[in-house]
């Protein structure tokens, strides 16, 4: 068990000490009335205004009988004036007994001091919640001007692993999460715009299927079978086309059972979307105006920089091939050629090509290390190989590739798209060339679904489908340089026994 600090003693003290007050140090709720920058935003020195906010103590200046403090809320932070004269004996009391951590609620009026910081003075303090832990509270200090921080809580792995300390310490931390949100409000509107249906499928499965990738599996007790975490939405959203919605998505999260890095977390979040009637040409113009509006949105602007690179987003985008691609960046025509002269090409370019791996992997590999890269401006891939598209319809005029495209920026691919394959028979094919993978060793090849199969069979019209990687697109908006800077909660090592709490 973790042994309490000297500092953890004390507060400790002081919370039987307001008990001891007659004061309940953690009451129900609090009627405020305004926030943090409302007050300042609005401040009218005209006007005499009696508020009432809620926040927490995040510094605290002493003089003697009164003292300046700063309160932080949802909407940044307020300085206000405790003066015993103003609050009485027996609230300045409590006030001596209050920490920085400590949630606070204070009534009083706004005024402006004579440095010009608008302040509230307060006549009411009220204890909403004793913090026993401190902060680790960043400092800063002006040097010529400039804005120093020290002792700053910058420690990626216990920020990620304490997100609640992130967002008290960081305040810019939640600026990233609104503009994620706002980023997915204009992604839904755009979508309701055009009269597409928002959905929901399951998250629990009997088959996994939709990507290429390893699941998480678990047990249903009831019913004693297995399911497995959903690796992507594609397969029931093409079901409810079957039954007749011309365009449907949806906004949700799916698990794979990879690694961890950067771009990668097992738990992500991803909106998939299909449309009756339409093939990838109409996907990619949709998806190019649906990414536009959505940085327009969060941004109010038609580029950002991300990473040191400046990111247009006025369509249109490029389109190239990806035999077009492959033969600019490693001088060799890649699609067509077996294993044997793949893996010569490999070994030439120096890309370590696992042994089970199948043509289609084989390209995708030497893709990700020559071509990838150099995708830094919004880019649309096409025209992808038949082995790495079991989902995907064969090209309409070039033979050995489908009607897929995916889109990149930055260097990394954050949609993927299909002229969706509905020839049933087709389609069954497919999945016994992925079941003969499977069989091989290949532990993300596609699963037999005979349901699939039976939906088709019943008729899906031409369809367009599309997948977008909602993390991946934040941060690019957000300009955070790993996936995890964008998940609140993103999934990490278990802490070591002797771990302490950071303080």
């Amino acid at each position: 068990m973790e042994e309490l600090t000297d500092i953890q003693k004390i507060r400790l003290e002081k919370l039987e000490q307001i008990k001891k007050l007659g004061i309940n140090p953690y009451p129900f709720s609090y009627n405020r009335t305004h926030f943090a920058a409302d007050i300042i935003d609005n401040f009218d020195p005209d006007k005499q205004e009696n508020v009432k906010v809620a926040g927490r103590l995040m510094a605290v200046r002493k003089h003697g009988k009164a003292a300046f403090c700063n309160i932080m809320d949802n909407s940044g932070r307020i300085q206000i004036y405790v003066r015993k004269d103003k609050i009485g004996d027996d609230q300045f009391e409590l006030f001596k007994l209050m920490d920085i951590g400590d949630i606070i609620g204070v009534e009083g009026e706004v005024f402006k001091t004579r440095t010009e910081e608008i302040t509230i003075v307060v006549k009411d303090l009220v204890l909403l919640s004793k913090t026993l832990k401190p902060l680790p509270i960043v400092k800063e200090k002006i040097e010529q001007g400039e804005k120093t921080l020290y002792d700053e809580f910058a420690d990626k792995e216990t920020r990620y692993r304490q997100r609640y300390l992130d967002l008290i310490v960081n305040p810019d931390v939640k600026d990233v999460f609104f503009k994620r949100t706002k980023m997915i409000s204009a992604i839904r509107q755009f979508l309701e715009n055009r009269k597409y249906l928002e959905v929901e499928t399951p998250i629990l499965q009997p088959l996994y299927g939709g990507a290429a990738a390893r699941p998480f599996i678990t047990h249903h007790n009831a019913l004693d079978i297995d399911l497995y975490l959903r690796i992507a939405d594609e397969l029931y959203l093409k079901r409810l086309i079957v039954g007749g919605f011309d365009g449907v998505f949806e906004f949700g999260k799916d698990f794979r059972n990879e690694g961890i890095d950067r771009f990668h977390n097992p738990e992500f979040s991803m909106m998939e979307l299909y449309v009756a009637y339409e093939d990838y040409n109409f996907m990619m113009e949709l998806v190019e105006q649906m990414i536009f509006a959505a940085v327009k949105n969060v941004t109010g602007e038609s580029a950002i920089v991300y990473q040191g690179n400046k990111i247009d987003f006025t369509p249109p985008w490029t389109r190239r091939t990806m035999g077009e691609m492959l033969k600019e960046y490693t001088g060799e025509e890649i699609i067509g050629k077996d294993k044997k002269e793949l893996l010569a090409i490999a070994k030439k370019l120096n890309i370590s090509i696992e042994p089970v791996s199948d043509v289609g992997k084989i390209i995708d590999e030497i893709f990700s290390e020559k071509v990838e890269p150099q995708l830094i401006q919004p880019t649309f891939i096409t025209d992808y190989p038949l082995e790495l598209s079991p989902l995907a319809k064969k090209h309409r005029s070039n033979a050995g590739v489908t009607e897929r495209f995916e889109g990149f920026i930055a260097g990394k691919e954050f949609c993927n798209a299909f002229s969706e394959l509905n020839d049933p028979i087709d389609q069954k094919e497919r999945f016994e060339q992925q079941v003969e993978l499977a069989q091989a060793g290949d532990e993300e090849a596609h699963v037999m679904d005979e349901d699939y199969i039976r939906a088709l069979e019943y008729g899906m019209p031409p369809t367009a489908g599309l997948g977008v990687g909602i993390d991946r697109l934040a941060m690019i908006l957000t300009n955070s340089p790993s996936i995890r800077d964008v998940i609140f909660f993103p999934h990490m090592r278990p802490e070591k026994a002797s771990a302490s709490d950071e303080d």
